[in-house]
């Protein structure tokens, strides 16, 4: 097994006044050669977004695109007709194949909102842009990973699914606990992104908003020093 610690501090940060935002990867005016992606995991954003504020509409294309509130709700508008909102304990998922445009703004006129956004580069494209948002009970599913996201065709019908051969899990795990990962494709790496608390992986330890890059294994533990709630991205490398 192989492991890339990324310490919190490493990311880009950018604060725009409304938009205070730490980057894991190379995105907007922060630019490091070295960090790019990990495999086909394109952008891990990390955001807080002041109220009555928020991003106004904008494209993308070919990427799947994930988008996991921490704090908060989201008001969702997009060139597909789709008028909603999404909120902690939600997650939702875009493909944005041929092309797409939504805003994303802050639900709250007051509070702040947090978000974790996520971008994956598809295995095809021109796909047909596509929309959807799940509700996830991951407070009462303690001290177990819960599969939001999955291929589609590797889905059982209790995740979201996107056009590519990964997985997302969140986790909530007391302190003193361990839990085990397996790997669900070979060849696959591991992005682990520590919301909140401190773990161990491989004897290096992992505190709030650190994140580990691991490859070449096919189960590894992870030693809950204090209650924690982990976010792990398994994506192929290429």
């Amino acid at each position: 097994m192989t492991t890339q610690l990324y310490p919190s501090s490493s990311r880009g940060t950018a604060d725009y006044g409304w938009l205070k935002a730490n980057f894991s990867f190379s995105f907007g005016n922060y630019h490091n050669p070295n960090r790019m992606q990990f495999g086909l995991l394109r952008v891990l954003n990390d955001d807080m977004i002041d109220g009555g504020t928020g991003f106004g509409t904008h494209g993308h294309a070919n990427m799947e695109i994930i988008t996991i509130p921490l704090e908060g709700a989201l008001k969702h508008r997009d060139s597909m007709g789709n008028d909603g909102i999404i909120r902690f304990g939600e997650v939702q998922v875009m493909s944005a194949g041929s092309g797409i445009e939504h805003s994303e703004m802050n639900a709250s006129e007051t509070d702040k909102t947090k978000m974790l956004q996520l971008w994956v580069f598809p295995d095809r494209e021109n796909v047909s842009p596509r929309y959807d948002q799940k509700s996830f009970d991951i407070d009462n599913q303690i001290n177990t990973f819960v599969n939001i996201v999955s291929p589609n065709d590797m889905n059982d019908g209790n995740a979201l699914w996107v056009y590519q051969k990964t997985f997302f899990h969140l986790g909530i795990f007391d302190s003193n606990t361990q839990s085990t990962y397996t790997v669900r494709i070979p060849e696959n790496g591991v992005y682990l992104f520590l919301i909140e608390g401190e773990i161990e992986i491989n004897n290096q330890v992992l505190k709030a908003r650190d994140a580990m890059g691991i490859t070449d294994f096919e189960s590894f533990e992870i030693k809950v020093v204090s209650k924690s709630k982990i976010l792990l991205v398994e994506v192929p490398m290429n």
